[in-house]
């Protein structure tokens, strides 16, 4: 049985209808199993990393795991929710574990490193004894999904950061390696750092899906402060604010395609416009 947590997220709803092609016993974790839907012989089952006495029962009978967290760096002294979901997974005796990172992960020595660092020990320390496996990507593709709503409105769409090149990934790229690590386990120690096969500012994404949905859409920049300030409201510490704006205004780390899609799919990385046609029914029509 692989065990998949934050089914209904971007890699995690992939990875689970993968699996499920595949034929593999999958089981989705989310908060909300009534409202979630899944492919046919998926056992939808509630868990939640903020609540550590619900992994118990998800856990069980485990032999594979995909372990991700949504919670935001600073928003604990330290990630919770990778702690949680590690050990629920050693106390059920899972093997095979894939790691769901950042890139690069923990290297550096601000409080997103230090955060990052932690997380990833928490799978990679001998005395769990787990196969695992990190993938630590940068920007994803779908992240593109929240200009939905203001498309909706109109073709104007505020994006802070918008001439920051990244080599966004398809979440579905990712889920394929996830897969067959979690099957296979010929990925055990590997850490992959991955990247798509372009090196695209949000302006040039937004251009790249206007003409995938036949609309005129115009970026709207937001002005460095305003994203700061939308952060903050967000509920990051100033000192985590901080070293989001250094990292992104100060460096170029995440622009560069990396080749290890290529390498371990043996085909290439999918593009921003396959992506974008592949999910074009989630954004509004003219």
């Amino acid at each position: 049985m692989i065990l998949v947590t934050g089914a209904t997220g971007h890699v995690g709803s992939e990875l689970v209808r993968r699996l499920a092609a595949a034929g593999e016993p999958v089981r989705a974790m989310t908060r909300r199993p009534a409202k979630a839907r899944f492919p046919a012989g998926v056992e939808a089952v509630y868990g939640d990393a903020a609540d550590p006495k619900s992994l118990a029962a998800a856990f069980a009978g485990v032999d594979g795991a995909f372990l991700m967290s949504a919670q935001a760096v600073g928003t604990a002294p330290e990630p919770t929710h990778d702690l949680a979901l590690a050990t629920a997974a050693e106390r059920a005796g899972v093997r095979r574990v894939v790691k769901l990172s950042t890139l690069d992960g923990g290297t550096g020595d601000d409080p997103i490193a230090r955060w990052q660092r932690t997380a990833e020990a928490a799978v990679t320390d001998p005395a769990r004894g787990f196969a695992w496996t990190l993938l630590r990507p940068g920007r994803f593709m779908s992240n593109a999904l929240q200009w939905a709503g203001q498309l909706g409105t109109g073709g104007e769409v505020a994006i802070p950061f918008a001439d920051r090149p990244a080599a966004s990934i398809d979440p579905a790229d990712l889920a394929e390696i996830a897969a067959q690590a979690l099957s296979t386990g010929e990925h055990a120690g590997a850490v992959h750092e991955l990247s798509g096969p372009q090196s695209l500012t949000p302006t040039e994404e937004l251009a790249i899906l206007g003409e995938v949905l036949g609309r005129d859409l115009r970026v709207r920049s937001v002005p460095v402060e305003t994203a700061r300030a939308g952060m903050a409201r967000y509920g990051f510490p100033p000192e985590v604010v901080d070293a989001i704006m250094r990292r992104t205004l100060d460096g170029d780390r995440g622009s560069g395609v990396l080749p290890t899609v290529e390498k371990v799919l043996g085909r290439p990385a999918r593009t921003f416009a396959q992506w974008a046609r592949a999910h074009a029914e989630e954004f509004p029509r003219p």
